[in-house]
């Protein structure tokens, strides 16, 4: 395990990014190699040590300075205690480390008075002018918006990666998406840039022009992408499809990694007796992870964890949890011990021909289970709800699979309510105060009558604590042809004027969050068939006394320029599907396949699901993100 903290409650540490970004490492690697043998001391006027020495640990100086007060006298991580920085000229002098980014500001404050000493900084190790925004700070969180994808091209199987250039609209300048691919082995196949046609323009990488354009093998990696120019915050957001070659009929959709490696994830539901669940562990820095490492248990059961072997850095494998625990079948679920070194890693689920990707999700560790949460106040109604699609129950199977998500939760009290099309509520049921490792899931198609959603929401009715991280798996599946797929979300407050615990939640600002501008990527054409998208957009309510959605679905062609509008709107609780080329028609040819649509509503907070439609019911389905 690698003993950083990556995020908080404040957000993400960007000194991590800093420390692993792949540009940044082979000068890390060799400052620590220069100091590897010698006697140096270390001024940390930044509280760095700590994450420097979890990722490079051969650090080790002999001494640690410190500038707070406050810190004089605690540990210093290596057995010994941190000084103050006005007693260094009383020492021998040694080489002195001084952990800051920005080395003229070392010597402009340290010169006099450090006069004589021979000192170093990571300065060597920031990363090119062309990633930074002039007048910012280095660590500045719009340096280092970067995330990795999962990439595969063999052959069986493409992926394709679409977004848009939404950063003009928070103030970015001469965006350009750096690109560096990794093979399977973790080895560099290439780097490139991709940059944007115009501001709001699609952005689509897609595996098969990447292969042909650079002239690579066939490939099964990961991605990583960095944003230059970018403004706003420090999130790279993607759709990713994956689909079959040939006859192969797979079709999935997942999305985003989540940049910061976690300790522990969860909702990895276990195998079916006739499926196979491949993992896939992909080591997001440029050390290898040691054995015990990485882990996998049935959920509330990490006594009986199992770890697997090592893995190179940047390197890809694939993990068969079947021959890990052969005896734990669906419906159970898997918890993750990530150990802080891979992002939010994919499984795929093989069932015959077809396959299926999703994501397992962030396991909390700073989540403090409270009654209270699960009785919210009455201006806030249900509180957290969890809205997703229920198909039509005819044609369609949907099943609820609630995951504990956080490590000191140890019940999940829960109920669910169903609605139909127009935000009528048919039924409630209540789920039970479900213990950490239940194995069950629900059959929805079986409760409800007709096409809607459903809200999952906490009912402390038999007792629990909830922690407010409130997640689930939803799996569909056709009846007749048994495509599948399947997708996880959390739960939020929704649509209530006043604020509690920060929400309705707010992307661009302080609760609560009101509005909505989600993405919705056209579908594209494969050497088979025309790919149809579609969202079910849904208009969930944590309370009552809410108005009619004022809903605006905008048209942008993939140079970002608008080019028609449909004003629709949904009743409260109600949902509406959108199928672009119903709604469209030939207007989407003019868009072209990096063209999109933007889900636009400045009264309300509206949440959706998209997928992919394909020939022979064939179809994909995951959550949606916004700008």
């Amino acid at each position: 395990m690698l003993h950083l903290q990556t995020f908080g409650p404040k957000g993400g540490n960007i000194l991590y990014k800093a420390l692993t970004h792949p540009l940044a490492t082979s000068a890390l690697f060799e400052l620590e190699a220069f100091f590897k043998d010698q006697i140096f001391y270390l001024f940390d006027p930044h509280g760095y040590f700590s994450d420097l020495k979890a990722i490079y640990p051969n650090f080790s100086p002999a001494k640690i300075f410190t500038q707070e007060i406050a810190e004089i006298g605690k540990e210093d991580g290596q057995g010994g205690q941190l000084l103050p920085l006005f007693e260094i000229n009383q020492q021998v002098k040694r080489p002195l480390l001084v952990l800051d980014f920005d080395k003229e500001k070392v010597k402009a404050r340290l010169g006099n008075f450090l006069k004589g000493w021979e000192i170093y900084d990571l300065g060597q190790a920031r990363l090119p002018q062309e990633f930074l925004r002039a007048g910012r700070p280095y660590l500045d969180k719009c340096n280092f918006v970067t995330n990795f994808a999962f990439f595969r091209e063999d052959g069986k199987f493409h992926t394709r990666l679409t977004t848009a250039n939404y950063w003009p609209g928070y103030g970015g300048q001469e965006i350009a998406y750096w690109c560096r691919l990794f093979a399977e082995d973790g080895t560099i196949l290439k780097d490139w840039i991709e940059t944007p046609e115009a501001p709001n323009a699609g952005v689509v990488i897609d595996s098969r022009e990447i292969k042909e354009h650079f002239n690579l093998p066939n490939f099964t990696g990961q991605l990583f992408i960095h944003v230059q120019g970018a403004a706003g915050h420090d999130v790279l957001k993607y759709a990713l499809d994956v689909w079959g070659k040939g006859k192969n009929p797979s079709l999935s959709v997942t999305h985003d990694a989540n940049s910061w490696p976690s300790n522990y994830f969860a909702s990895l539901p276990a195998p079916d007796k006739d499926e196979k669940l491949i993992v896939w562990i992909q080591n997001s820095h440029a050390i290898k992870i040691l054995k015990g490492g990485i882990g996998f248990c049935p959920i509330g059961h990490r006594e009986a964890m199992k770890f697997i072997g090592e893995l190179e850095p940047y390197a890809t494998k694939a993990l068969d949890i079947g021959e890990l625990f052969p005896e734990v079948k669906w419906p159970a679920q898997f918890e993750m011990k990530g150990g802080h070194y891979v992002v939010r890693p994919r499984y795929e689920i093989i069932k015959g021909e077809k396959t299926r990707i999703a994501h397992l999700n962030v396991e909390r560790h700073d989540l403090i289970p409270e009654k209270n949460i699960g009785e919210p106040p009455k201006e806030v109604g249900r509180g957290f709800i969890l809205p997703f699609p229920i198909l039509d129950p005819e044609e369609y199977e949907t099943w609820l699979q609630p995951s504990a998500m956080s490590e000191k939760v140890k019940s999940l009290p829960l109920s669910v309510a169903l609605f139909d099309h127009e935000g009528q509520e048919s039924s409630k049921h209540f789920l039970g105060n479900l213990p950490r490792d239940f194995e069950d899931a629900f059959p929805l198609h079986e409760w409800a009558q007709k096409a809607g959603h459903g809200d999952l929401f906490y009912d402390l009715k038999e007792g629990g604590e909830p922690d407010g991280w409130l997640h689930a798996t939803i799996r569909f599946k056709h009846k007749k042809t048994g495509h599948m797929a399947e997708t996880s979300f959390g739960g939020h407050v929704y649509n209530t004027q006043m604020v509690w615990r920060n929400e309705p939640q707010s992307y661009a600002g302080p609760a609560p969050g009101l509005s909505t501008r989600i993405f919705l990527k056209l579908g594209f054409e494969t050497a088979k068939e025309n790919l149809r998208s579609f969202c079910w957009l849904i208009y969930p309510c944590s309370g009552k006394g809410n108005f009619k959605s004022e809903t605006s679905l905008l048209l942008y062609d993939e140079t970002g320029k608008e080019i028609a509008e449909k004003e629709i709107s949904l009743n409260p609780n109600g949902s509406f599907l959108i199928c672009p080329d119903k709604i469209f028609g030939e207007k989407l040819k003019t868009a072209g396949e990096a063209g999109y649509i933007i889900i636009r509503d400045k009264t309300v907070r509206l949440f959706g699901y998209h997928g992919i439609q394909g020939e022979k019911d064939r179809f994909s389905l995951d959550h949606m993100f916004g700008f």
